[in-house]
């Protein structure tokens, strides 16, 4: 039994022995591919627009003043065309208005930019 276990260790460390010769022949492959020294410069994402957007907007504000400002800049959806049609429609103006008149009211109204 003694010499079943002897020989079974022998030949796990011959096995391991060899392994790892066979590690150290193989021609070593770089552990992070190969990129270009000045990768392309990635069009900004939508949030990365908003962020700078009102970045902007906040001018001088400062402490809590500029983080209200941002939060809800940042978390203000933005108009959709459907939104701004149902505005339009429900100024008492549009209302009163018939034909050519109320065409120009709504082109006006819906290419406005929304109050911010």
């Amino acid at each position: 039994m003694k010499k079943l276990l002897s020989l079974m260790a022998m030949a796990a460390c011959l096995s391991l022995g060899v392994a790892h010769a066979q590690d150290k022949a193989a021609p070593a492959a770089p552990a992070m591919p190969a990129t270009p020294a000045a990768p392309a410069a990635k069009a900004p994402t939508a949030q990365q627009s908003k962020m700078a957007t009102c970045n902007k907007d906040a001018g001088d504000k400062k402490g809590d003043e500029r983080k209200a400002f941002m939060k809800t800049c940042l978390s203000a959806k933005p108009v959709t065309q459907q939104d701004k049609m149902k505005s339009c429609n429900a100024d008492p103006k549009a209302k009163a208005l018939k034909g050519d008149e109320r065409k120009a009211f709504m082109k006006e109204c819906l290419s406005a930019k929304p109050a911010a």
